[in-house]
């Protein structure tokens, strides 16, 4: 499978209610193959305090690209980095998937990533046989810190599914 860690920040809480702000993703098997995309928004609903955490101002996230273009683009480099179907997976896979997936079907009628992905935190809690711990393999395992830079928080992220692989989680990157 092509591992593709995805990272989204928004400004508000769904798609319903919201917009995209930016997104990144990475290869698992090949950290160097990134990809960042930035979109602006596509409704007037939005939260100062969600936009916040992105970074960026209402009037800057007012000028990134059409959300079609970035979708086309992901799309386009999901198809060059994949050797087979690409599957999703996020530290956060419920804010996260249902992002790109609207954003997906919105602007192109599918998401090559199908319906269903991976949330890290789950693997890990597995591994340890313990539902408690879902959030102590970041603390441990990842390298990059957390900044809320999509690509920065997907590299971290690569870092520690890889070291849940060398601990012994079956995965094949």
């Amino acid at each position: 499978m092509s591992y593709i860690v995805v990272d989204v920040e928004s400004d508000d809480q769904s798609p319903a209610t919201g917009s995209m702000v930016c997104f990144g993703a990475v290869l698992v098997k090949d950290q160097t193959k990134t990809f960042y995309g930035q979109t602006k928004p596509i409704n007037d609903n939005w939260k100062p305090d969600a936009l916040a955490i992105s970074g960026f101002s209402r009037e800057e996230h007012l000028k990134f690209d059409d959300p079609l273009k970035v979708m086309s683009e992901f799309e386009q480099w999901l198809k060059e980095v994949s050797e087979c179907k690409p599957t999703f997976i996020s530290d956060n896979l419920a804010f996260d998937w249902q992002w790109i997936n609207f954003y997906f079907h919105k602007y192109l009628g599918r998401n090559p990533f199908g319906f269903s992905g991976r949330r890290i935190g789950d693997l890990y809690c597995g591994m340890k046989m313990d539902a408690s711990k879902n959030k102590e393999w970041k603390k441990l395992y990842r390298i990059t810190k957390h900044s809320h830079v999509p690509t920065e928080d997907c590299l971290g992220n690569c870092e520690a599914l890889i070291a849940m692989q060398k601990m012994g989680l079956r995965i094949k990157f």
